[in-house]
């Protein structure tokens, strides 16, 4: 599943610390990309967010969600699994 999840995000984001120790917590599989380290990633970043770096950006199979609560990515990973 960590090829279906990934997390946009960058240091020193107090969200992203935030969703990635919730993720960690929940044993999820995922990937992470620094915006930071990786234009392609803040290039994508941007297209989704009208320009903006806005992270936490995550990816769960086709759906984008931006700056998300650990239970909207645990409920889109659930729906991706049960449509897999």
């Amino acid at each position: 599943m960590s090829d279906r999840i990934t997390i946009y995000w960058r240091p020193g984001c107090p969200f992203c610390s935030r969703l990635q120790h919730g993720l960690k917590r929940s044993n999820l599989e995922y990937t992470e990309l620094n915006i930071w380290e990786d234009g392609d990633a803040a290039a994508f970043v941007r297209s989704v967010n009208h320009g903006n770096e806005v992270v936490p950006t995550v990816v769960v199979g086709d759906t984008v969600l931006v700056n998300p609560r650990l239970r909207d990515v645990v409920s889109a990973a659930s729906a991706a699994e049960n449509a897999a």
